[in-house]
């Protein structure tokens, strides 16, 4: 059995494909190594959307090294915790820049308050990421079709279609052809593990002559869709270009010009109908994190739970990858004969999923509610969930994808409010605490357990250039701190 480490302490990966189906090779080496390392404790990290295998392992090494030196500085109890990273299929589009994780501040700093703040708090310039000042382009060159239909091969002729056409001039046909072949994407890729109240049953087809779509219903079972489709795609495209250009992302400018208008309303378009197709993308990869979550991860906590009750599991997510440990600790059960279910600590970072998701009751429809709705109560420990205004991606774009029909194209805060993420906005609806990170981090017995803790975040995951801006700012050790803290495995402070 291969000895892997990071920071002195055992590693495993994880690895699950689309369907969630985990590779039973590195199940084996867990569930093994685990044992006969004597483990108490694993931290599992989940990676977001914006991750290949490189990028994610680099997430990895670079979180687990800082909290490695933390938790070795804190006790001898740290040769008990283990270490997980889970890969699963999330494509970053190869146009956007490689996340920079490397810390902020001290590479491993020491524990309690000294180790939470000094260099590190707020350290590094805003806009520091690797490759921001190259122009993107308004068509899909062949590497990043290549990625997009290997990630998702049902799309590959919807793709074929609309790479064409970002390669012509735009007219108002054409904006619409696009759109209808962003539907039919849409609708062969659906993964179905959509989310809470963001989503809307979509037609298969939308033409200019119908206009948009108020209350679309199918003519049979369709599934949940951006709400974004059903919507004039001329104005939906100029949207997105217009907070490409707000978020002052690098665009060609001979091909931009000036600001779309009357004159030429259509200038630049692609550049939106382009942005539109990302979010997309983005969009089904949060359902397809929902579901290695559900079916897949989930059981696999089961599983150790059967096998070593005495494993304390905590789970932690960036971006999508929140929503997948999420999940993830909705599906775990007790080990046969329990009463305890095995996580033991979730913490969010950046999480890229509704706000309302704990929520018993929407806001905006209370009949219903959030898609995990009681999560908080099932956790044998405290729900942290960190969020940062710097987000962009989440601030910003993720509210765009579901733009409804006769929704207020201007009314950005009101958009934001209706469909934010927890990244930028944290848990709404749910009784949540609200905590500064230092006064999160500075000891467990400041977390309750079975309660959710929004973390403002902000003045240290502000790192980041155009368009996500802070989104993947998340190495620094107030936040592997507080993962330790809430997990009980550092001692509060005296």
């Amino acid at each position: 059995m291969t000895d892997r480490r990071i920071g002195g302490l055992p590693w495993w990966e994880l690895r699950f494909d689309a369907a969630g189906d985990p590779d039973p090779v590195s199940v084996t080496g867990l569930l093994s190594g685990a044992r006969a390392r004597g483990v108490t404790d694993l931290v599992v990290l989940a990676h977001g959307w914006n991750n290949d295998r490189d990028v994610a392992d680099a997430l990895y090494a670079a979180f687990f090294n800082v909290l490695a030196g933390q938790v070795r500085r804190a006790g001898p109890w740290a040769e008990s915790i283990g270490l997980v990273g889970v890969h699963w299929p999330a494509r970053r589009w190869p146009d956007e820049p490689a996340p920079d994780f490397e810390p902020a501040g001290a590479a491993s700093p020491g524990p309690g308050p000294a180790g939470l703040g000094g260099a590190a708090a707020g350290a590094g310039p805003v806009g520091r990421r690797r490759g921001t000042g190259r122009p993107r382009l308004a068509g899909l060159d062949d590497e990043t079709l290549n990625v997009l239909r290997a990630t998702f091969p049902a799309g590959a002729p919807a793709l074929d279609r609309m790479a064409h056409l970002l390669r012509t001039s735009p007219t108002r046909p054409r904006v619409w052809a696009f759109a209808n072949e962003l539907r039919q994407f849409a609708m062969m890729t659906a993964d179905g593990c959509g989310d809470e109240g963001d989503s809307a049953p979509t037609r298969p087809e939308l033409t200019e002559a119908e206009g948009p779509v108020d209350d679309p219903t199918p003519a049979g079972p369709a599934p949940a869709l951006p709400a974004m489709l059903d919507v004039d795609p001329v104005m939906l495209y100029a949207r997105f270009l217009d907070e490409l250009r707000r978020c002052h992302t690098p665009l060609d400018a001979a091909a931009v010009g000036g600001a779309a208008g009357l004159a030429d309303p259509l200038r630049g378009i692609w550049y939106g109908a382009k942005e539109a197709l990302r979010q997309l993308t983005y969009w089904q990869m949060k359902g397809r994190a929902g579901r290695v979550g559900r079916v897949g991860l989930g059981p696999l906590l089961t599983r150790l739970a059967t096998v070593a009750p005495s494993v304390r599991i905590h789970l932690v997510g960036h971006s999508f990858g929140a929503r997948l440990v999420s999940f993830a600790a909705d599906a775990a059960q007790p080990a046969v004969g329990g009463a305890v279910r095995p996580v033991r600590s979730l913490t969010l970072l950046q999480g890229a999923f509704s706000r309302f998701a704990f929520a018993p009751a929407l806001p905006f429809d209370p009949v219903r509610s959030g898609a995990l709705a009681g999560l908080p109560a099932r956790i044998d420990g405290p729900v942290s969930v960190c969020f940062s205004t710097n987000d962009l991606a989440l601030g910003v774009f993720y509210p765009l994808a579901s733009l409804a029909a006769g929704d207020d194209a201007a009314a950005a805060p009101a958009l934001t409010e209706r469909w934010g993420a927890l990244g930028f906005h944290g848990a709404t609806g749910v009784g949540a605490r609200s905590l500064s990170l230092a006064a999160a981090g500075h000891g467990g017995n400041r977390l309750e357990h079975r309660r959710v803790h929004n973390v403002d975040a902000t003045a240290v995951v502000r790192r980041g250039g155009p368009p996500s801006g802070a989104h993947s700012d998340i190495v620094h050790p107030e936040l592997t701190w507080l993962v330790l803290a809430a997990g009980g495995l550092v001692p509060p402070p005296g």
